[in-house]
C-alpha cells in the first residue's frame, strides 16, 4: 500500500503542476482568471460535493482538477487516524493526466461532465499497468501482473476525462475465496466504516462504498455478483446502482461468473450514479452478453425529474423481510407515506409467486463456483506477465497456503473454502441447468411474473435484502439512503468488525426487470429528493478528512 511519504511526495508534484499550467494558461491571456483568489469564491465541499458542482468550478476557472484534494484527503484517513483502509493504491500518473485535462479544458473545451473528475476503481478492474497502478482483486497473487489493456469500463471513463484516482480495498477475490470478513484483502488489509468505528463496510466493493461516503474520489466503479455493490451501498450511505447484467462490459473485470457478474457506479447522489452508468454503458465486441443490450445507451441523467413517481405502480415483496432489522423495516414503511405522497400507488404485499423454491434453491452456487473455475484460469491467461508464476486457481490456493503469513492471516482471515471447492467443479449437466432454473426462478417465474401478476413497474424492499433474486435473474436494481440505525443501538463487538452499530445506514432498493436503469433512476431521484436523507447522519468525526480545496491552491 501507499506509504504517506508517497502521498507527500505527489502532493509537492501538485504545486509543480499548478505551476505549469498557471504559466500555460497565462501565455493564452487567461492566468488571471484562473488565478481567482479563494476569499472571492465558496468552494464545494469535498465530503459532498457533486460531479455537478465539481465541474461547474472547473469550468469557471474557480479551481483545477490538479487541485482537487483528494490524495490529501485519502492521506488524513487511510491508513492515518481511524486507518479506514479504503484505498489499496492511488495512481502515480493522476497528477499528470489532471495536469493534461486541465490543458485540454483551456485549450479545446470540455469533454463532458467527467472531464478532469476523479474516480476511485475497485481493484478488480483492470487498468493500463505502464501508468502505475496494479490490478490484484486484492490478492498477492497478482501483484506486479500486467494486463493487456484497460478494462472497457475504465477505458469508457478515460475517454470520458475522468481521471483514475486510484484502485479501491475490496473483499479479496470480491468475497469468493471463502468465509472472511467483509473488506478484507491481503493487499488491503481489514477496510472499516466511516459510520460506526471499526464498522463492517460490507462488501465486496467495501473500499468504492468508504471511500465515495466521505469524499475520498467524486465517486466509485463497483462490481456485483450477488450483493457488492447495493449491500456497501446500502452500509456507507450511498447510492448505488447494479446494472442488468450486459448492460456494462466486464472485459478486464476479474471474473466470478459470467451470467452474474456486473460493474455499476456507487456515488453520493443519484444524479452523480447517473452521470456515470450514462459514460461506461454501452456495447463491447469483448463482452458478448452487452450485445443483447438495446442498440442506444440512454443518458440516464433525462430520467431525473422530481415527479417520477407519479402514477407509478411499486410492489413489496414482504416475504423477503423476515431477517430484517426491526428499525429497518419501520424505516421502510415509513417510506411508503412518502412514496405515496409523491403520487405513486403501493401494492403491498406483492409476493414472488415461487418465493419457497427460490429460498430452497442451491443453483446459484453451482452457477458461480463452476464459473468462477472457468472464468478466472482464462483472466489470468490473458495476462501479459505474472510475476509470482500463478497460472490457475489451483496455484492460487498453493500461493496462499505458501503464503499464509500475508494472506491467510490469523485469526479472522485464513479462510479459502470457496477456491477449493470452486477448483473441483466441473462444466457438465448439472451446471446448464442451474443455470436455466436461476433464470426460470429469478427472472421469468420470480421478478417478471410478479411484475406482471400485480401490474407493477418496479419492485421496493429494503436495500439489505434485495440482491438475491436480481442477481440471479440478472437485473437491476438501484439503492438510496433511506435511514440510520438509532443512536442507543448497541455496538457490537469487533470481530473483527463491528456488524452493527449507532448511525449505521440503510437503504432503500427499487428493483426492476432487465434494462429498465432508465425508470429505477427516475424513482430513486424523486425519492432522493423529497427525504434528502443523506446528510441527516454524517461519518463520525475522525472518519472526515479535514482537507478542503482552500487548503490546497496554490501550494
Amino acid at each position: 500500500m501507499a506509504s504517506a511519504g508517497i502521498f507527500s511526495t505527489r502532493l509537492s508534484l501538485l504545486t509543480v503542476f499548478v505551476l505549469i499550467i498557471g504559466l500555460v494558461l497565462s501565455s493564452h491571456g487567461k492566468g488571471s482568471e484562473q488565478a481567482v483568489t479563494s476569499s472571492a469564491i465558496t468552494f464545494p465541499d469535498l465530503y459532498e460535493a457533486s460531479i455537478a458542482e465539481l465541474q461547474d468550478g472547473l469550468e469557471k476557472g474557480h479551481f483545477l482538477s490538479v487541485d482537487l484534494a483528494y490524495f490529501a484527503r485519502i492521506e488524513e484517513v487511510n491508513l492515518q487516524g481511524p486507518a479506514l483502509r479504503a484505498v489499496i493504491e492511488t495512481n502515480p500518473s493522476a497528477l499528470r493526466q489532471a495536469a493534461e485535462l486541465d490543458l485540454e479544458r483551456r485549450l479545446k473545451g470540455s469533454r463532458g461532465p467527467l472531464h478532469g473528475i476523479p474516480i476511485l476503481l475497485k481493484d478488480n478492474i483492470a487498468t493500463l499497468h505502464n501508468e502505475g497502478m496494479n490490478t490484484t482483486a486484492g490478492s498477492f497473487a497478482l501483484l506486479g501482473s500486467v494486463v493487456p489493456r484497460d478494462a472497457h469500463v475504465a477505458a469508457q471513463l478515460r475517454a470520458a476525462g475522468a481521471i483514475l484516482l486510484g484502485k479501491a480495498n475490496l473483499s479479496e477475490w470480491a468475497h469468493f475465496r471463502g468465509n472472511v470478513p467483509s473488506g478484507f484483502s491481503g493487499r488491503g488489509g481489514q477496510a472499516t466504516s466511516a459510520y460506526v468505528p471499526l464498522g463492517d463496510p460490507s462488501g465486496s466493493s467495501s473500499g468504492s462504498g468508504i471511500g465515495t461516503s466521505i469524499g475520498l474520489a467524486a465517486a466509485a466503479l463497483g462490481t456485483e455478483t450477488d450483493g457488492s455493490i447495493i449491500s456497501p451501498s446500502n452500509m456507507n450511505n450511498l447510492v448505488g446502482i447494479k446494472p442488468t447484467v450486459g448492460l456494462t462490459s466486464r472485459a478486464g473485470v476479474i471474473p466470478i461468473s459470467a451470467h452474474q457478474d456486473t460493474v455499476g457506479p456507487m456515488a453520493r447522489s443519484v444524479a452523480d450514479a447517473a452521470t456515470v452508468l450514462s459514460i461506461i454503458a454501452g456495447r463491447d465486441p469483448r463482452d458478448n452478453f452487452t450485445l443483447a443490450q438495446p442498440p442506444i445507451v440512454p443518458d440516464y441523467t433525462k430520467a431525473l425529474k422530481v415527479d417520477g413517481l407519479k402514477g407509478v405502480r411499486l410492489g413489496v415483496p414482504r416475504r423477503f423481510f423476515t431477517r430484517t432489522n426491526t428499525n429497518i423495516v419501520a424505516a421502510f414503511n415509513a417510506s411508503l407515506d412518502t412514496i405515496r405522497k409523491l403520487g405513486a400507488t403501493i401494492v403491498d404485499p406483492a409476493d414472488f409467486p415461487d418465493f419457497e423454491e427460490l429460498e430452497a434453491s442451491r443453483n446459484e452456487t453451482i452457477v458461480t463456483q463452476t464459473e468462477f473455475k472457468v472464468g478466472i484460469n482464462e483472466y489470468i491467461a490473458e495476462l501479459l506477465d505474472v510475476p509470482t508464476g500463478v497460472k490457475n486457481l489451483a496455484d492460487l490456493i498453493a500461493f496462499n497456503t505458501a503464503h499464509a503469513d500475508e494472506e491467510l492471516v490469523q485469526p479472522f482471515w485464513t479462510d479459502q473454502s470457496e477456491f477449493i471447492s470452486s477448483e473441483n467443479t466441473t462444466v457438465g449437466q448439472a451446471f446448464f441447468d442451474a443455470v436455466a432454473a436461476d433464470k426460470d426462478l429469478g427472472a421469468t417465474r420470480g421478478i417478471d411474473a410478479t411484475l406482471k401478476a400485480f401490474r407493477l413497474d418496479a419492485l421496493l424492499l429494503p436495500s439489505a435484502v434485495a440482491p438475491g433474486p436480481a442477481a440471479i435473474a440478472g437485473f437491476p436494481i438501484i439503492s438510496v439512503p433511506l435511514g440510520f440505525l438509532p443512536p442507543n443501538t448497541t455496538l457490537a463487538p469487533a470481530q473483527p468488525t463491528r456488524s452493527s452499530g449507532p448511525n449505521q445506514p440503510f437503504g432503500l432498493a427499487f428493483m426492476g426487470t432487465a434494462f429498465s436503469e432508465f425508470e429505477l433512476f427516475s424513482f430513486a431521484f424523486a425519492y432522493e429528493q423529497a427525504t434528502h436523507t443523506r446528510l441527516k447522519q454524517l461519518a463520525f468525526s475522525e472518519a472526515i478528512p479535514k482537507t478542503q480545496l482552500a487548503d490546497v491552491m496554490g501550494k
